[in-house]
């Protein structure tokens, strides 16, 4: 296995092939992230350990996606059985997928309740009066001004994000590269380092297109004078930029290891040109 080094801009081009990928199988992957939210909703019924087990499989529902991705570059049908195929690949594998979500879950458990001293529970009090439906803009501008809350909201984002870089590549590395727990979160630690300027384009180009739907969304509502579009609107882009996302994640991986024949799809020549990798020992 080798770290492979791109430029800054094939963050943005994976933004561009996940939403490829989507468009050449939408059905395909609506399905996939349909069952996903069906196990989520399922999982938030069981009181107490429900969360728990939510927090634990999602390293191996990122794996799934990317599985689900590499699937589709090969011309399958990326199918729900890609979130379980990992835990087929005999006891050493199933033992590390476990593991991480183990470390996964406590490692969340602990940021949220960290977060949770610092706001002192501002953001639950928020959250509960905003679904009461009886908040007035004076109460809700008064909770938001809390400067507790802003604390807590900025460790909540912080330690979240910081979790996830060690996260980013460990799953797939475990599963397409053997690689034990450890190993797999150090070497994703270190991709992301080396490769932190296409991250961040990356992260800055969901934001833009976000930002992006949002305005469009917005101006067709005010051009309608339908303002209850945008609340018809909100629901299917969500669901459909999450999916899009979970489907450009496979990517980030490919352009960041060379793994030979364990990930045989090559980038397009139009990708290539865009983000020509370096290796690095």
């Amino acid at each position: 296995m080798r770290l492979l080094l791109v430029p800054a801009r094939t963050g943005a081009t994976w933004v561009k092939r996940g939403f490829r990928a989507f468009t050449q199988q939408p059905l395909a992957f609506s399905g996939m992230f349909a069952a996903f939210l069906f196990v989520v909703f399922m999982l938030t019924l069981i009181p107490l350990i429900g969360p728990l087990l939510l927090l634990g499989l999602l390293p191996l529902g990122s794996l799934g996606f990317m599985i689900a991705t590499r699937d589709a570059q090969q011309g399958q049908l990326p199918l729900p059985r890609a979130f379980i195929d990992p835990l087929r690949r005999g006891p050493a594998g199933l033992r590390a997928m476990v593991l991480l979500g183990v470390i996964y879950a406590v490692a969340s458990v602990a940021i949220i309740a960290l977060s949770e001293w610092v706001d002192g529970g501002a953001l639950d009090t928020l959250m509960q009066t905003l679904a009461d439906g009886k908040a007035t803009p004076e109460g809700v501008a008064e909770q938001l001004a809390n400067p507790r809350l802003e604390a807590g909201l900025l460790l909540r984002f912080g330690l979240a994000g910081l979790l996830s870089v060690p996260f980013w590549h460990a799953p797939a590395l475990v599963h397409w590269a053997s690689q034990g727990v450890a190993q797999a979160l150090f070497s994703s630690t270190v991709a992301c380092w080396r490769n932190k300027g296409a991250f961040a384009v990356f992260a800055f180009t969901w934001v833009g297109v976000v930002l992006a739907f949002a305005v469009v969304a917005n101006l067709v509502a005010a051009l309608l004078g339908q303002a209850q579009l945008i609340a018809l609107l909100a629901m299917p882009a969500s669901l459909i930029l999450s999916t899009v996302f979970y489907a450009s994640l496979y990517f980030t991986f490919a352009d960041c290891f060379d793994l030979g024949d364990a990930l045989p799809t090559e980038p397009s020549p139009t990708d290539a040109a865009d983000a020509p990798p370096t290796s690095t020992p």
